[in-house]
């Protein structure tokens, strides 16, 4: 019987830095889609997977990121004497028990690899998700849920793919694929960030993982690769060939890239638009800026 997936890794050490000023004083994880910050919608994901550890990988200057899962008495307080049981419980989603969730940090920005091998000593000889904030995924069913469902069934190493334009290829891992039987394919190869002319396929890894020690056993040995990084999916490769499966997932849903200030707002529309207290006002707006834009023309 395979170990459950009960602890997931967040690396959210990165600066932000294509969303300044804001990210000068706020992490970028922290920014609100509608009225959520990036890292609520990663952690509800996480829990309806199973997910019981959560486990930060920080840097310097996310203390804020840190004070959003603790407990907030007074503004309970308030909530409750007000008779404001909807918020109540909304603001009660956003705490975390006690030992649930860990934080440490990333001294130097060497890459995603890395952030997951500062993790190690927390993760012993299990399997675990890695979840990037910036990678919003709106699925009836939750994307790392779908995931774990299937890796019961295949176990090994499992990373979340989808189909991307041959342009787009240079900014993500491409799949090699060997043997393709619908949401799930047997890989032979990762390709980080080749030129689109180079990659294997047109599947492209996005931040959902699940993942075995030997991963980070790999992680050990591994040299800075694309970038001058330290590539996960360099560490994820080296299992290729061995008695470790490495497979790829054909999620069902859509991905949002919330690293990017066009793939923020455009999930900011659709998480909006998704919404019944926010879709009629919002929709009428949209269609007066598309009629204002046709007289324009």
């Amino acid at each position: 019987m395979r170990k459950k997936v009960t602890k997931a890794i967040f690396p959210v050490a990165g600066m932000g830095t294509r969303f300044l000023p804001a990210t000068k004083s706020v992490p970028k994880e922290i920014m609100t889609l509608v009225d959520r910050p990036l890292v609520q919608y990663a952690i509800d994901e996480a829990r309806a997977a199973g997910i019981k550890e959560f486990i930060f990988v920080t840097s310097r200057g996310k203390g804020a990121l840190e004070d959003y899962f603790d407990h907030a008495p007074v503004l309970e307080q308030e909530l409750r004497k007000k008779g404001k049981d909807e918020l109540l419980s909304i603001l009660k989603s956003t705490y975390m028990d006690s030992g649930a969730i860990a934080y440490l940090r990333q001294h130097r920005a060497l890459g995603l690899g890395h952030a997951v091998w500062c993790a190690r000593r927390l993760i012993a000889n299990e399997p675990f998700a890695v979840i990037l904030p910036d990678d919003v995924i709106a699925a009836e069913t939750p994307c790392l849920q779908q995931m774990v469902e299937a890796y019961e069934e295949v176990g090994g190493n499992m990373v979340a793919a989808m189909e991307v334009p041959p342009e787009k290829a240079s900014s993500y891992g491409v799949l090699d694929i060997e043997k393709d039987t619908g949401s799930v394919v047997s890989v032979k190869g990762m390709v980080e960030k080749p030129k689109p002319e180079d990659a294997p396929s047109n599947l492209a890894v996005i931040g959902r993982y699940i993942l075995g020690p030997s991963v980070l056993r790999n992680l050990n040995k591994i040299k800075s690769g694309a970038g001058g990084e330290i590539q996960l999916t360099d560490a994820i490769a080296k299992d290729i060939g061995t008695d470790v499966p490495v497979s790829g997932y054909r999620f069902r849903g859509q991905r949002f890239d919330c690293g990017s200030k066009a793939g923020f707002l455009q999930a900011t529309v659709a998480f909006a638009l998704a919404r019944d207290d926010l879709r009629d006002d919002l929709s009428r707006y949209l269609e007066s800026i598309s009629q204002v834009t046709k007289a324009a023309e």
